[in-house]
C-alpha cells in the first residue's frame, strides 16, 4: 500500500507536529459528523471537528502514564465520512455503510480504530464492522451513557440515536451498560426480559464495589467501548445533544476505562454527541483529553 499523507482538509489530532502517515499509524482517528436524528440540542455533527481543534491544546506528556504518548504512538486522523454539514443529506443506510466499509478496510490494515461522532447512531456501522471482522469470537459493547438507547424505534426511525444499543442487542452481542440514568418503560421491560447487565448511575454513586463487579460482569475477552459523552456528569461536559444529571466523574471515569483495557483485550472504541457550546471549550477539551486517554490506555495494554 502507498503511504498515505495526513489530509489537508482535516485538523490531525495533536496539531500536525505530531501528525502520522496512514501507513505508519497504529491508530486511526475517524471523524463522522453526522447528525439526522437528533431530538433535543442540535449540533454533534460539528463535534468531530472541535475535538480535533481542542485536541490541539492538549499536553503530548500524561502524568498518570508518565509518557508522552503521542510522540512514540503514530495517531493518523482520516477524512470525515458521512458528513451532514453544510445542509448535506446523508440518509441512516448510507453512514451505515460507509462506517461499516471504512472501518472494515482499517481493521485489515491493524489499525486501532476511534470513531469520532456524530450521533450515537454510527455506532451501529463500527459494531457492524467489528462483527464481521471477528465472527468466530463474540466480543462484548461496552457502554457508558446516560440513556438505555434500547428503544426498537423512535421518531419514525430504527436508526435513531435513541435505539442504537436495541441495534446491537439484536446483533447476538453481549452488552454491558454503564452510567445509565435514564429509561423509558419499553427499555425497561427489554432490560428484564433479557437480563441485560446494567450498572446505574445511582447506583454508582453509592456502592463502592461497582467498579470490580463491571468489569467482572464482561463476559467476553474482546471489548468494543462506546462511549456517549453525557454518560459523563455534565458539569464536566455540558456540551452534549441530551444532558441528564448526575453520571461519572473524571477519575472514576479514567480509572473504569484502564481496568477495561488492562482486563480485556479493546478492539476498538468511539466517543460520540459531542455538541459544542457557543464561547465555551470545556467540553470539547475534556473529549479530547479522553480520547488521548484512550490512545495510552491501549499502547499500555499492549505493552507499548
Amino acid at each position: 500500500m502507498t503511504t498515505v499523507q495526513t489530509p489537508t482538509s482535516v485538523l490531525p489530532f495533536l496539531g500536525s507536529d505530531l501528525a502520522s502517515t496512514y501507513d505508519a499509524a497504529r491508530v486511526v482517528i475517524l471523524p463522522i459528523p453526522y447528525e439526522a436524528t437528533t431530538t433535543y440540542r442540535n449540533g454533534c455533527e460539528n463535534g468531530p471537528d472541535a475535538i480535533l481543534e481542542a485536541s490541539g491544546q492538549v499536553e503530548y506528556y500524561d502524568e498518570e502514564l508518565d509518557w508522552e504518548t503521542g510522540k512514540d504512538i503514530g495517531i493518523y486522523t482520516a477524512e470525515s465520512i458521512a458528513d451532514t454539514r453544510n445542509g448535506r443529506s446523508v440518509s441512516s443506510e448510507e453512514m451505515l455503510q460507509v462506517t461499516r466499509e471504512t472501518v472494515s478496510q482499517m481493521i485489515a490494515d491493524g489499525k486501532f480504530v476511534i470513531g469520532l461522532g456524530g450521533e450515537h447512531s454510527i455506532t451501529t456501522g463500527l459494531v457492524e464492522a467489528y462483527q464481521k471482522a471477528y465472527p468466530d469470537e463474540p466480543f462484548t459493547v461496552v457502554q457508558i451513557d446516560a440513556h438505555g438507547d434500547l428503544r426498537y424505534e423512535y421518531e419514525g426511525s430504527i436508526h435513531n440515536h435513541a435505539c442504537v444499543m436495541r441495534r446491537i442487542v439484536e446483533m447476538g452481542l453481549p452488552t454491558v451498560q454503564i452510567g445509565i440514568r435514564a429509561i423509558c418503560k419499553e427499555e425497561a421491560d427489554l432490560i428484564k426480559e433479557k437480563n441485560l447487565t446494567v450498572f446505574r448511575a445511582r447506583e454508582i454513586a453509592t456502592q463502592p464495589d461497582w467498579m470490580e463487579r463491571a468489569i467482572a460482569s464482561i463476559p467476553t475477552r474482546r471489548v468494543f467501548l462506546t462511549i456517549d459523552l453525557d454518560g459523563i456528569d455534565p458539569t464536566l461536559i455540558p456540551g452534549v445533544g441530551t444532558p441528564e444529571p448526575g453520571g461519572l466523574n473524571w477519575y472514576s471515569l479514567l480509572s473504569f476505562l484502564r481496568q477495561v483495557f488492562q482486563n480485556h483485550e479493546v478492539i476498538g472504541c468511539d466517543v460520540m454527541e459531542l455538541a459544542p457550546i457557543v464561547d465555551s471549550v470545556v467540553s470539547e477539551f475534556t473529549a479530547a483529553k479522553l480520547v488521548y486517554k484512550l490512545i495510552g490506555y491501549q499502547a499500555f495494554s499492549q505493552g507499548k
